[in-house]
């Protein structure tokens, strides 16, 4: 460990901060990287619902445990706008008809399903 070298408390505490500062940039980096991902992603045209949720729930998960907030309703409409072709007009329905503001990703993803 880089500290164990160090002769005064000062120089530790200058190598903890740093170490430190290091860690955040690297954390943020991971975070955009992980937001770019989300994003980007496109449900496949042979892929299940179930895969593509499952994919939106990975990224969003491996946000949220560095400590990004990710809200429902952004999930909830990055699904329907990502949807295959072959799920564009159960997704319309659902943003004209339902209510984004009460429905939840479970309630979405059956929806697609049926």
């Amino acid at each position: 460990m880089q500290v164990v070298s160090k002769d005064t408390a000062t120089e530790v505490w200058t190598a903890l901060r740093s170490m430190h500062v290091g860690a955040n940039h690297v954390k943020e980096a991971k975070v955009q990287t992980l937001r770019w991902q989300l994003e980007n992603l496109c449900m496949g045209e042979e892929e299940s619902v179930d895969d593509f949720s499952s994919k939106i729930t990975l990224l969003v998960g491996e946000m949220q445990a560095l400590g990004e907030k990710v809200e429902e309703k952004y999930v909830i409409k990055k699904l329907l706008r990502a949807v295959s072709d072959k799920f564009v007009n159960i997704a319309t329905t659902i943003e004209f008809f339902g209510s984004m503001n009460t429905m939840t990703k479970e309630e979405v993803i059956g929806s697609l399903k049926t």
